[in-house]
C-alpha cells in the first residue's frame, strides 16, 4: 500500500521495511507514550550510501530530537540499514494537502507534530504478544488485513497487552471498588445488557493500574460479538486528525456511533478545540443510544482542562471512581507476582522474603517503580551470579527509593527552552527589550518558572534581568488568561512543560 507521506522515488521498498523495523525498535525502547508524543512525527526521506535522512515537521522539534534522541535513533537505524552509520534530521516541506486542511482547523494546527498519516504494522513478534482492540469497521478491517493493508478507513484501536487482564490485576483496599465497577461494566457489555454505570470514569496518579484495568475491560467485553474500541487520547487525535485531513470525518463518526463500548485512556492528553468538541459529541451520542463509555485520566473530570462543559457534565453524572496509592500489603503482592513472572523466564532468580518486605516498605510511589526494582534485582542476579540479599537490594534500588520526589526544573533550563521555541536568544528574554517578539516568550518563561520551580516571585524577577515581583505576577496572570482563551498558547505551554519534565 502506498504511503503519501513520503515523496515517491526517494527510497525503496526494502528501505521502507528497514524503517518500519527501526521504528518498532524505537517504540520498544522508549515506550508507547513517549513514542507517540515525539517519534510519530519522524519520517524517512532517503538513504545515500552510509547516510540516512529523516524529517520532522518543525525546526523546534528537529532540534529537540537532535538534542535528546539522535544517538538512539542512529543506533536503531544502524541496526537495520546495512552500512549506515550516520543520521541527519531535516525540517520537511509541509504536505500541501495536509496544510490546507489544517489551515481551516485552528484547533488542529498545534497538533501537527503528533499526526501520523497511516498506522504502522506490528512486527510478527509484537503481533503475537499484543493485539489491537477491535476496529470500528470490523469487516473492512479484516479485509484490509487479509490484503496486507492497514485499517485506514476506520478507527484503529490501540494495542492490548495480553498480560493486562482481570486475572493478573492485584486487588487491595485502594482499588477494590474500581476493580468491581470495571468488571461489572465489562460483563454487562459482554452479555449485551444495558450499561449499569455509564459513563464510568477512573482516575488515579501514574503507575497505579488505570491502563491495566481499562485494557482488562476491553479484552473481557470484546468476545467476538461486541464491538469494543480501546484507544489512548493520542490515538483518538491521530485517527480523527487523519479523517479531517482526508475529508472522511462524517463516515468515521457514523462508524464510531455503532460500537458497543468505547474505552479511552489518558484523557488528560486530549488537545485541540475541534477534537475536544468532536469527542464531546461522540460521548453524548453513545450515551444517548445506551452504549458503554469508559474513560481514565490522572485527575477527576472537574479538573480536566481537556474537557468542554458538556462532556465534563456527562462524566460527573456517571460513576467516578479513584484508584488510591498502593498500601504496603498490596505493594508486596504486586512484587511477588512480578518476581514469579520473572522466575518463569529465569529459573535461578530467587528473592528472599526479607528483601521483598524491604522493597515493599521503602518504594511507596507506584507500581512502575516496583517493576523497576524487580528488573534491577534480576540484572544484579544474572550479571554477578551472586545470590540476592538485603545489602544487594539496597544498592540495586537506591535510585528508586526517592523517585517520588518531584523533578527539579531550573530557571536556566526554562529560559533556554523557551528561547529556542520562540527563536529568540536567552539574552533577549532577560534583557529590557519590550518588542512583541520578546515580551511573550519572556512572560511564558516567567509563568513556567512560577509553575515548575519552588522559587519565590522576587527571586524569579531577579533571574529575569532584575525585574520586580509585580512584573512576574503580571506575566503569570497574562499567560493564565491566554491559556484560557487561546488554545494555541495553551498547547504550546503544555508542550514546553512536557519537554522540561523529560529533560
Amino acid at each position: 500500500m502506498s504511503d503519501d507521506r513520503q515523496p515517491p522515488g526517494l527510497f525503496s521498498n526494502e528501505n521502507r521495511q528497514q524503517w518500519d523495523r527501526a521504528r518498532e525498535r524505537m517504540r520498544a525502547e522508549v515506550g508507547d507514550q513517549k513514542y507517540d508524543t515525539w517519534f510519530s512525527a519522524l519520517e524517512l526521506l532517503r538513504q545515500e550510501d552510509s547516510l540516512v535522512y529523516l524529517t520532522m515537521p518543525t525546526k523546534f522539534l528537529r532540534n529537540w530530537m537532535n538534542q535528546h534522541y539522535l544517538e538512539l535513533i542512529r543506533a536503531r537505524i544502524a541496526a537495520e540499514f546495512k552500512g549506515v552509520d550516520k543520521v541527519v534530521i531535516e525540517v520537511r516541506t509541509p504536505n500541501p494537502k495536509m496544510t490546507s486542511t489544517l489551515a481551516t482547523a485552528p484547533g488542529l494546527r498545534a497538533l501537527a507534530p503528533g499526526f501520523k498519516s497511516a498506522p504502522q504494522q506490528p512486527s510478527a513478534k509484537a503481533a503475537d504478544e499484543q493485539r489491537p482492540c477491535a476496529s470500528v469497521s470490523s469487516r473492512r478491517a479484516s479485509a484490509a488485513r487479509g490484503n496486507g493493508g492497514t485499517e485506514a478507513e476506520g478507527f484503529v484501536g490501540s494495542r492490548l497487552d495480553r498480560r493486562l487482564t482481570f486475572a493478573t490485576f492485584k486487588v487491595g483496599k485502594s482499588n477494590d471498588f474500581a476493580f468491581a465497577a470495571a468488571r461489572r461494566a465489562a460483563e454487562q457489555c459482554a452479555q449485551g445488557a444495558a450499561p449499569l454505570f455509564n459513563p464510568l470514569f477512573v482516575h488515579a496518579s501514574v503507575g497505579l493500574g488505570k491502563t491495566h484495568l481499562l485494557q482488562a475491560m476491553a479484552r473481557e467485553a470484546s468476545d467476538g460479538r461486541r464491538r469494543v474500541l480501546y484507544l489512548t487520547a493520542e490515538r483518538f487525535m491521530h485517527n480523527f486528525g487523519n479523517a479531517l485531513r482526508d475529508q472522511t470525518a462524517y463516515a468515521l463518526k457514523e462508524d464510531l456511533r455503532s460500537i458497543d463500548m468505547l474505552v479511552v485512556d489518558d484523557l488528560q492528553f486530549l488537545q485541540g478545540k475541534i477534537l475536544r468538541a468532536e469527542f464531546s459529541h461522540l460521548v453524548n451520542a453513545l450515551i444517548d443510544t445506551g452504549r458503554q463509555i469508559v474513560v481514565a485520566a490522572d485527575r477527576p473530570p472537574a479538573q480536566l482542562e481537556s474537557l468542554d462543559e458538556r462532556a465534563s457534565s456527562r462524566f460527573k453524572g456517571g460513576l467516578c471512581v479513584e484508584i488510591g496509592p498502593l498500601d504496603e500489603e498490596l505493594r508486596q503482592r504486586v512484587l511477588e507476582s512480578r518476581i514469579a513472572a520473572a522466575k518463569e523466564q529465569h529459573d535461578a532468580f530467587v528473592v528472599p522474603r526479607d528483601v521483598v518486605t524491604y522493597i515493599a516498605k521503602v518504594i511507596t510511589s507506584n507500581g512502575r517503580d516496583l517493576d523497576g526494582a524487580v528488573s534491577r534485582l534480576l540484572a544484579h542476579a544474572s550479571l554477578s551470579g551472586a545470590p540476592i540479599c538485603l545489602s544487594t537490594a539496597e544498592m540495586a534500588i537506591r535510585d528508586l527509593v526517592n523517585s517520588h520526589e518531584p523533578k527539579r526544573v531550573k530557571i536556566d533550563d526554562i529560559q533556554k527552552l523557551v528561547a529556542s521555541h520562540y527563536n529568540v536568544s536567552r539574552a533577549d528574554i532577560v534583557s529590557s527589550r519590550r518588542t512583541a517578539n520578546v515580551v511573550l516568550p519572556r512572560q511564558v518563561a516567567m509563568y513556567l518558572s512560577k509553575a515548575l520551580t519552588p522559587r519565590s516571585l522576587p527571586e524569579i524577577g531577579r533571574r529575569f534581568g532584575g525585574r520586580d515581583h509585580t512584573t512576574v505576577i503580571h506575566a503569570v496572570r497574562k499567560i493564565e488568561n491566554l491559556i484560557a482563551k487561546d488554545n494555541g498558547v495553551a498547547q504550546v505551554v503544555e508542550l514546553l512543560k512536557r519537554m522540561l519534565n523529560e529533560q
